[in-house]
């Protein structure tokens, strides 16, 4: 009899936490690299590619040095971003979905986990506890972008788009890069779809890029600024928070931008699965 009285008494003294309601109705939106992650989140996958031996670090670090210049002078201009669109998923030509996102699950926990921002991933959960969704926008794969939001405990994610033909990928985009005003109308796009009022949503970003996203919510959160976007978000008391520190700030401001991480990481990452599938027949 004493286990019963046990279990009785320890249910009735037991904390109840009444459910969160939830607001359908508001919702929150993160870009990734160096917004959510330090570091270009497409860059960290090739990372984890060299890790198995597909290609060597010293590659990653040419495309790493090359792109680091490219930042540092500040002109992401539409040439850029077009060479963005043709290697940011080219990568993927002719391997399988399956195969992808399995890399990208092992590669999440073995890279990428240790480099979330701890600071932003308490602002995701914050949004969470209040009942709202909250969904990744950026312009690394959709399919990578998914599996950082399942680690997380997200809702999903907005990403650039391959398209597959029978669960192989063709090597070409559906549409553009995710980058720019083209997360602005990703954003769009599932509001309708999802019956959110944008002005009772928030948007979080590290980048000027994503000022048409930023500007397009009632709540904008600068994390992580650049200069162009943290003086856009003095001039209009969007509040700032930044995470980094001294010398770590410097070090993971390398290759952030989203045509840095696509096109660093893209051709990288390329290699090695063009040289793996090569390999395997």
């Amino acid at each position: 009899m004493a286990p019963e009285v046990a279990g009785e008494a320890a249910a009735q003294a037991a904390a109840t936490v009444a459910p969160v309601e939830p607001d359908l109705q508001a919702a929150a939106f993160f870009d990734v690299d160096n917004t959510m992650m330090r570091g270009a989140s497409i860059y960290h996958f090739a990372r984890g590619l060299a890790t198995r031996g597909m290609f060597t670090t010293s590659d990653l670090m040419k495309f790493a040095v090359g792109q680091a210049v490219f930042r540092l002078r500040g002109n992401e201009n539409p040439e850029h971003i077009a060479v963005a669109r043709e290697t940011a998923l080219a990568f993927v030509a002719g391997a399988k979905v399956d195969d992808v996102v399995h890399l990208g699950e092992e590669i999440y926990d073995e890279v990428m986990a240790d480099r979330i921002w701890g600071g932003t991933r308490s602002l995701a959960q914050s949004h969470l506890d209040a009942g709202q969704r909250v969904w990744l926008v950026t312009a690394t794969p959709v399919e990578l972008a998914r599996v950082i939001a399942q680690r997380l405990g997200l809702t999903g994610a907005l990403g650039t788009v391959a398209e597959t033909r029978d669960g192989i990928y063709t090597g070409r985009l559906v549409g553009d890069l995710l980058h720019g005003p083209a997360k602005a109308e990703a954003v769009r796009a599932l509001a309708r779809r999802e019956g959110l009022d944008l002005t009772r949503c928030t948007a979080y970003s590290d980048s000027a890029n994503d000022l048409p996203m930023l500007s397009l919510v009632g709540s904008a959160v600068a994390i992580n600024p650049d200069s162009e976007l943290r003086e856009h978000a003095r001039k209009h008391d969007w509040p700032i928070k930044d995470f980094r520190t001294g010398r770590k700030a410097t070090l993971t401001a390398l290759p952030i931008a989203a045509g840095v991480g696509a096109i660093a990481g893209g051709i990288a990452a390329g290699i090695a699965l063009r040289r793996h599938y090569r390999n395997s027949i």
